[in-house]
């Protein structure tokens, strides 16, 4: 992959989407849609020739592209929950990669479910999330520092929701091996951020001038 700091603000959106996502299914048990399949097609994309392909467009990106707009703007509007998910996904994520069983695992879980997504008219059918949740528990659950997920006890304690936040988890780690692939790494974010606020705020232009 190009090393570019356009394609590691993209990953880093789809990595702020997947982490705004859990939030939402934490605390009220519903998300965004758009965004959900959005996150769920980057785990399946593993042989995308381009970044944004990996989410299918980039309207689908709107919801990851104002969550990291916030978290790249002044300090108080920073959100530690999502920050907290993000860095330890990239600090887990090359932990996973190094790991041939773990990645032989999650590898045979999407021919799976992708098999799924690709036969049924659902593209959110809940044995996809089982699958893929299935998958996360055993490989990136046992790595530390385990991710957990505050909300809602009882949004979290329903099976379909904790598939789901899993399931994102999962998609959480997809872009931050993109993020990684494309050259990223949290100095570029902290010697970088004025630049990068600037190519979101072009990407979130670029996606409302294509959903018009």
């Amino acid at each position: 992959m190009e090393h570019s700091l356009r394609n590691q603000v993209i990953a880093l959106a789809g990595l702020a989407q997947a982490m705004e996502l859990v939030k939402q299914t934490a605390r009220t048990g519903r998300n965004d849609e758009i965004g959900l399949k959005s996150s769920v097609l980057s785990i399946f994309m593993v042989d995308a020739e381009g970044i944004l392909e990996v989410y299918g467009e980039l309207p689908n990106l709107v919801l990851g592209l104002k969550a990291l707009q916030r978290q790249l703007s002044e300090p108080r509007q920073v959100d530690p929950e999502t920050a907290r998910y993000a860095s330890t996904l990239i600090y887990l994520e090359p932990l996973l990669s190094q790991n041939g069983d773990m990645t032989g695992i999650i590898s045979r879980a999407i021919g799976d479910a992708r098999g799924i997504w690709e036969r049924s008219s659902d593209r959110l059918d809940p044995e996809i999330f089982r699958i893929l949740a299935a998958a996360y528990q055993q490989t990136v659950s046992t790595l530390r520092p385990r991710i957990m997920v505050a909300g809602e006890q009882r949004q979290l304690s329903d099976p379909q929701n904790a598939n789901q936040i899993r399931t994102l988890l999962l998609a959480g780690i997809r872009s931050a091996l993109l993020w990684r692939q494309a050259g990223g790494s949290k100095w570029r974010v902290l010697f970088l951020r004025s630049r990068m606020q600037k190519i979101v705020q072009e990407l979130l232009y670029e996606a409302t001038r294509a959903q018009s």
